[in-house]
């Protein structure tokens, strides 16, 4: 994957979910969705629901770029095209963000993803990156948006909250295949 002409949409989730499970396969739809509409899809590279994002890429004949962590010995997951690795979290979830060229895709996660949706969202809010959709798959972060609209009024306006990867297309127009 080195063809800077392909934006590309940063995907954040957990590490947990098995192939079996709901999330992974709400994941691997996401990530095929991505690239059906023609966006190469980054995110942490190992297993979960970053697995599954990039499967679908796959499956739909999409670019992949995992984002991993010099920290763990782990290797990238078997659906990654382009590794990049990083020394710390602090620079992997830097690198993740800078190469959201398109947007973000925000799935159910731990205090990663926490922390990912989080950095995002202020560098948008602060208008310190140009704004790109910020689109949450599911109802698992409403808690979060509604308790930080409460303390920062109208900075929901910059999330959206969709109910399946078919929504995508809302907020992410086809870019012509890649």
């Amino acid at each position: 994957m080195d063809r800077p002409d392909i934006p590309v949409v940063s995907v954040f989730g957990a590490n947990d979910p098995a192939e079996g499970d709901e999330a992974y396969q709400q994941a691997r739809a996401a990530g095929r969705e991505l690239a059906r509409l023609g966006y190469a899809v980054a995110n942490g590279g190992y297993a979960g629901t970053m697995e599954a994002s990039f499967r679908g890429a796959k499956e739909a004949g999409g670019a992949t770029i995992g984002v991993i962590c010099t920290l763990w010995k782990s290797p990238a997951n078997r659906y990654t095209d382009r590794v990049i690795k990083t020394r710390d979290l602090f620079d992997r979830a830097r690198t993740l963000v800078e190469l959201g060229s398109a947007g973000y895709v925000v799935l159910p996660g731990a205090t990663g993803t926490l922390v990912e949706l989080a950095l995002v969202w202020e560098l948008t809010c602060k208008r310190l990156m140009a704004r790109r959709p910020i689109v949450c798959l599911g109802h698992f972060w409403d808690g979060l948006i509604a308790a930080m609209s409460q303390a920062r009024p109208g900075c929901e306006h910059f999330i959206a909250v969709v109910d399946s990867p078919a929504e995508l297309p809302r907020h992410f127009a086809a870019r012509g295949g890649l």
